[in-house]
């Protein structure tokens, strides 16, 4: 018993140095490139270049199978590309397929990017992610003849950028895209199950997030307008300067939805993608009154009062594992990415936060807590993470 526990704990202290090991490598790139502790383990990170703008993965315990090299392309840092490439080493790491990642960031440079997808054809990778929608719009619009199958991850709605015809048929090319969005009309019915008189309707965005601007605000302002929903769009100009705009934006946004709802009882504020943005949930907060704080994004529900009230969307999560599957499967031989249809994440991912509600004393219908993916309860403590309860939960 006693050279069991010295076994497990070794393997223990092993497992924290390799992720501590991990830690210390990745912290040379800058910041540009972070995983979450789920993914460490399976996986070996190198940095290979000088300018530290490269980081390689391979997998600790290889499986049978040719090798498969894919490349993932970073346009910049973002909070919800960790998540994504944290989730698609995941899911990768229990799949059968002997693959080697490398990502790599071009900074939303030009040229940079030229060179990325020079290198794309010449190496002859097996699959290459397109990070964010800034990436896949660069490698569509530039390079729409890739030898080489590239699928978009955390990315907006490629129908509403122009970049597929519409939702029922595949590219015809080596693209194959997934959407962080919800169809206009999906998003709307729940809003209006939420607010069955909804008046107002405040979209929050970074005007230079063109992709939020154009799939997800004006869509809904659109919409909600078609429905007869007072409907206009808060935008932030200096995304470094979010938290002070939204100060100054907010208190008349306010006034002028009690123009039309003294009480508030019928207006919403509905928060976009734009990671600028949804980032400044606290001071959103502060300055939404009563109004009920909604997100597109699932993670800007979260433990405690710094949170929004309840997100319909899709998770970064949940079209990472979509992303993945798609890769998996043009991998593997199943599909060609010419062939695959737009993929949507289906139902909705749901997070509520009770406590936020009973702030402003909002009761929330219970279809939405029974679909509900994330909830946190009146104290803001998690009770169902993922879908699965937590285990003493309220």
């Amino acid at each position: 018993m006693r050279l069991l526990a010295l076994a497990l704990l070794f393997a223990l202290i092993s497992t924290i140095a390799r992720a501590d090991d991990s830690v210390q490598v990745l912290n040379r790139v800058g910041g540009w490139f972070k995983i979450f502790d789920a993914a460490f383990d399976p996986w070996t990170f190198l940095v290979p270049d000088s300018d530290n703008q490269r980081v390689v993965m391979q997998r600790k315990n290889l499986v049978a199978g040719p090798a498969r090299r894919v490349l993932v392309v970073y346009p910049r840092k973002s909070s919800a590309y960790d998540v994504a490439m944290t989730q698609i080493l995941t899911d990768f790491a229990a799949k059968p397929l002997n693959v080697t990642f490398t990502a790599l960031h071009y900074a939303n440079d030009v040229a940079r990017g030229d060179a990325v997808a020079a290198e794309i054809e010449r190496e002859r990778y097996d699959l290459v992610y397109a990070m964010g929608s800034e990436s896949i719009a660069f490698l569509h619009a530039r390079h729409p003849a890739i030898a080489v199958p590239v699928v978009s991850v955390c990315a907006k709605d490629p129908v509403q950028l122009g970049q597929m015809n519409d939702y029922e048929r595949g590219s015809g090319s080596n693209f194959a895209f997934t959407s962080l969005n919800l169809l206009v009309e999906v998003q709307l019915s729940y809003l209006k199950e939420l607010r069955p008189s909804l008046k107002n309707l405040a979209v929050l965005v970074d005007a230079k997030n063109v992709s939020a601007v154009d799939t997800q605000s004006r869509p809904i302002i659109a919409g909600a307008r078609a429905q007869g929903i007072e409907a206009f769009e808060i935008a932030v100009r200096d995304p470094v300067n979010a938290a002070a705009e939204l100060t100054q934006l907010l208190p008349p946004a306010i006034d002028k939805m009690r123009l039309s709802d003294p009480t508030l009882h019928n207006s919403l504020i509905w928060i976009t993608g734009s990671t600028s943005v949804f980032a400044e949930i606290a001071a959103i907060n502060r300055h939404a009154d009563r109004v009920p704080v909604l997100s597109v994004v699932p993670e800007v529900v979260r433990e405690g009062s710094d949170s929004a009230l309840l997100s319909i969307g899709v998770s970064f999560e949940s079209n990472a594992q979509l992303a993945a599957q798609y890769g998996a499967d043009i991998m593997s031989g199943k599909s060609k990415p010419g062939d695959m249809k737009v993929g949507i994440v289906s139902p909705p991912d749901i997070a509520v936060n009770f406590k936020r509600a009973a702030d402003i004393g909002l009761k929330i219908p219970f279809r939405f807590l029974e679909s509900a993916t994330f909830v946190y309860d009146r104290n803001g403590k998690p009770v169902r993470l993922r879908g699965q309860d937590v285990v003493g939960g309220s």
